[in-house]
């Protein structure tokens, strides 16, 4: 029997009678529309265009592709193939391009005209690369997504095992060149019938839609993995998610799932307060990951659009949440329990288990975990060991087996000689009126000893000589040694494209 996850994704439904279910609607100025039996059709096709092609088993195909409906026809196509596509994400620079899909030594490319741009420089300095396609109108050096696949003949699923590698995820990475992170087959379906099934209670008549996009692992189960895995429709949208759009899409075509990240949920909240929100949201419940949720922001979202957001952690390792808050039992602040079919521990420097009321690394066990990074033995050893997977983020143990994010590991320092999270921090500081966002670094003071440093970013209007009202805040809600010895008052923060604030890049601010 074939474990191929094509099967269990687009090919089940014809049987299963949802061939004209919708299964992705765009909701930019296109409003193109794919059933879930003209994406059967149409990525066997493209399976049968890249065999074609000479494209063989395993070869690989780097995707720098918007959401759009292209996408899911290509990423299930080349499973259906037995190719090997990598979804990338496509705010990337052109040399980091350049230097991602050497590493990856992909056969084929696949880009959006919109990227083209970016991306045309690299083209001839890769040498692995035998295909360009390009999704929308030709472009020199490249052949037309239309054109690839025009005549092809649809190409039968690829049996495959349940652990043969599928599909390559790279993290975002802090610094240094992003890591390609190879799953299997079985992952897919390991992360729906777990965090998709038993937290989120994903069902047919779900509409879905998630501004983290499918180029991350985040993303690629808020838009594929959950609502395919029960013949659900999914809503797409190529651009960036600013707040004014994001509410359009609720209010138009009325999501009952939107998934967000924490600084989209903020901004949203701030439009909101200056912008009426015209029309009726359908959403029955929110979904966030990619760096904690304030509490703050969680319960003004929940008392003002009746919605909870279950936020919870994942990795690009394990592809989906593995720890997590759930429907009917949140606690905004922290970030929950054990997913359903996961384990975690919380351990010191010497991999012993910490006591409740400490703070230790986060390790996870469970069915969904990577089968390693792409020539990276080294740092495959430090992350994947056995059963287990270091997550490189810290975590305060509570009474009753909730956990709350306190920082990746590298993020943390000690204050008179006490461990600080810079995220309980950053709560505080973001529970404040005026304040949007805010990042907390160390900074060595005049006696060479590491003190705190706020980076706020102000809501609309709101007045910026509030420092020292700041510092008392913060004093007042989580301590006095805590307060951020310094603020500075900032525009923006910098953040991956998964919404994560790169802390490091703040480090160095003089």
């Amino acid at each position: 029997m074939s474990n191929n996850a094509a099967l269990y994704f687009v090919d089940r439904h014809l049987s299963e009678g949802r061939a004209d279910k919708t299964a992705f609607v765009e909701a930019d100025g296109r409003k193109r529309s794919l059933t879930y039996g003209a994406l059967a059709q149409q990525t066997s096709q493209f399976a049968g265009a890249l065999t074609r092609a000479g494209i063989r088993r395993e070869e690989r195909m780097a995707m720098i592709v918007v959401d759009e409906l292209e996408f899911p026809i290509a990423f299930w196509g080349a499973l259906k193939a037995g190719v090997v596509p990598i979804p990338l994400n496509t705010l990337l620079s052109t040399d980091v391009y350049r230097d991602i899909v050497n590493d990856s030594r992909a056969t084929v490319l696949m880009v959006s005209a919109v990227l083209w741009e970016t991306v045309a420089p690299i083209v001839q300095d890769i040498p692995s690369l035998t295909h360009v396609i390009v999704v929308g109108d030709t472009k020199d050096g490249a052949t037309s997504f239309d054109d690839f696949i025009h005549g092809a003949k649809e190409l039968a699923t690829t049996e495959a095992k349940a652990d043969e590698l599928a599909f390559w995820l790279y993290s975002s990475g802090s610094t240094g060149l992003p890591k390609g992170v190879r799953h299997l087959h079985e992952n897919l379906q390991a992360t729906s019938d777990t965090f998709g099934a038993q937290v989120l209670g994903i069902r047919e008549t779900d509409v879905v839609y998630s501004a983290a996009k499918l180029f991350f692992a985040y993303g690629l189960g808020n838009g594929m993995s959950f609502p395919m895995s029960v013949g659900a429709t999914t809503i797409l949208w190529a651009s960036r998610p600013t707040p004014a759009d994001t509410f359009d899409i609720l209010t138009t075509h009325r999501p009952t799932i939107f998934c967000g990240v924490p600084t989209l949920f903020a901004a949203m909240l701030a439009h909101a307060e200056k912008s009426p929100i015209e029309g009726e949201i359908a959403v029955r419940l929110c979904t966030s990951a990619g760096e904690a949720l304030p509490r703050e922001v969680g319960e003004k979202w929940q008392r003002q659009f009746a919605s909870e957001i279950v936020d919870g952690v994942g990795s690009t390792e394990m592809l989906h949440i593995f720890l997590s808050n759930a429907p009917g039992n949140i606690q905004y602040g922290t970030s929950g329990v054990a997913v359903p079919g996961y384990e975690l521990r919380v351990v010191d420097e010497n991999d012993n288990d910490v006591e409740v009321g400490g703070i230790g690394e986060l390790l996870v066990n469970g069915p969904s975990s990577a089968e390693s990074y792409w020539n990276r033995r080294e740092k495959s050893k430090a992350t994947f060991q056995g059963y287990w997977t270091r997550t490189g983020d810290k975590y305060e143990k509570l009474e009753g087996g909730r956990l709350v994010y306190c920082g990746r590991t590298d993020d943390m320092f000690k204050v008179s000689g006490i461990w600080l999270s810079p995220f309980e921090v950053e709560q505080a500081l973001v529970e404040h009126p005026s304040v949007l966002e805010a990042a907390v670094v160390p900074y060595r003071d005049k006696d060479g000893l590491e003190k705190p440093r706020a980076f706020v970013v102000l809501k609309d209007g709101e007045r910026a000589d509030c420092v020292d009202t700041l510092k008392d805040f913060v004093k007042d809600r989580i301590g006095k040694w805590k307060y951020p010895r310094k603020v500075d008052i900032v525009t923006d923060l910098p953040k991956t494209a998964t919404g994560k604030i790169q802390r490091f890049k703040l480090r160095d601010v003089d």
